[in-house]
């Protein structure tokens, strides 16, 4: 299972980046979801999907600004992020495993992360 993430960087508050995550066909048939943890803190889910894509679910400090959507041709996860706040900073990652774990980190593939800046 490999999972590769691009798409980070340094941005003002109140701006956008998209994350992408690069899977496997198997991989991204799979429950997927996008996971961060910022420097002292525990890793926080920010957004899960269903295996397929069947059904989503956002934290509750990403609502109405995160959207996660996928490339099904070229198995790519994405992570829309607009509105950033700094509270947004941090390594975000992507995970993959065939049970649905929810927000909790317990899946058991993880890719490297990219990492985000809100200043």
């Amino acid at each position: 299972v490999q999972l590769v993430e691009s798409g980070g960087g340094s941005v003002q508050a109140g701006g956008s980046l998209r994350l992408s995550c690069a899977a496997s066909k198997y991989t991204y048939s799979r429950c997927m979801g996008w996971f961060r943890q910022a420097p002292g803190k525990e890793r926080e889910g920010v957004v899960v999907r269903t295996s397929g894509g069947g059904a989503t679910y956002y934290a509750d400090s990403v609502k109405g600004r995160f959207i996660i959507s996928g490339d099904n041709a070229n198995h790519i996860l994405y992570l829309q992020m607009n509105s950033l706040t700094p509270e947004d900073t941090g390594m975000y990652h992507c995970a993959s495993d065939r049970v649905y774990f929810g927000l909790l980190p317990r899946y058991n593939y993880w890719g490297q992360g990219t990492q985000v800046t809100v200043s």
